[in-house]
């Protein structure tokens, strides 16, 4: 049997309903090009499980838990048939000819190691995740700080372009498996956010381009549900947190002075603490 030119891994945790929509999705775009799909679900109780065996017998089912989101992604890497991989959010919807583009924008471009398309939301704007520059210590001041995240998000840049960039989300992130390999996947150090910005780190390190390509699109639902509970709310943005750490701390520790590094640290710190305060200020409101 041929092997397919794409795998697409798509990670779940109890949002049947948005998995359902987003396999449809995908299955409407099966003649485009040769491709798998593997769900890889984090111990769902919410009938995730089952309807993908029931309604999708075409899709390879991998049973969690899964420890994070590096770790549910990383897990699907030895059932991985295809030249290339398409990491995707259940929270998607795969439009018409987006999958056998940007596959084939790979193919002309191997010296391209990862690219995303246009992600839209459902209001029809765009998502500005989808290209964002690496956090260094002044883009991040600007952006947590001033609240000025022009340059994060590449908003000097017009939103229909292809362009190359630092990082993109991992809503629609697709690269070369060989390229996958060589930077050894995803960090699963990283608790929460953060694997995408690091894994484009890694993979430009290597040698190779981001490339955010709109001439096709997918829709981003973004549910945000989850964080209607304080107290879910309260442990993300803490780990969020964490996360500007760590990946501070693995890539941009030896660019600067010992002493420049120790104040980020301390604004980090800072961060951490406002957003604790802010968190359960919006608990004791309520």
């Amino acid at each position: 049997m041929e092997k397919p030119k794409l795998s697409i891994i798509i990670l779940n945790h109890n949002t049947k309903d948005i998995l359902v929509d987003c396999l449809k999705s995908i299955e409407k775009v099966k003649n485009e090009l040769s491709f798998e799909v593997i769900v890889s679900d984090n111990a769902s109780s919410d009938g995730s499980q089952e309807v993908v065996r029931k309604n999708f017998e075409w899709v390879k089912l991998i049973e969690g838990p899964n420890i994070s989101y590096s770790n549910g992604n990383n897990r699907a890497r030895k059932y991985v048939n295809g030249k290339y991989v398409l990491f995707l959010n259940s929270d998607t919807i795969v439009h018409k000819e987006t999958l056998r583009k940007t596959v084939n924008y790979l193919e002309n471009n191997p010296e391209v190691g990862a690219l995303t398309c246009k992600l839209v939301l459902k209001n029809g704007e765009l998502d500005y995740d989808a290209r964002r520059r690496f956090p260094t210590p002044w883009i991040s001041f600007n952006r947590l700080f001033l609240g000025n995240g022009r340059k994060y998000w590449y908003l000097d840049v017009p939103s229909d372009k292809t362009q190359e960039v630092d990082a993109i989300q991992g809503a629609f992130f697709m690269s070369p498996k060989k390229v996958l390999d060589e930077v050894r996947w995803l960090d699963e150090k990283f608790s929460f956010d953060g694997e995408d910005l690091d894994l484009c780190f890694q993979i430009k390190k290597s040698g190779y381009k981001v490339v955010y390509f709109p001439e096709v699109s997918i829709t981003h639902l973004k549910k945000a549900t989850r964080d209607s509970v304080p107290e879910i709310k309260l442990k993300r943005k803490m780990e969020g947190v964490n996360t500007m750490e760590y990946f501070y701390k693995k890539n941009f520790w030896g660019d600067y002075p010992i002493i420049f590094n120790y104040f980020v640290l301390t604004g980090i710190k800072l961060l951490k603490l406002l957003r604790y305060i802010q968190v359960k200020l919006q608990k004791w409101k309520y």
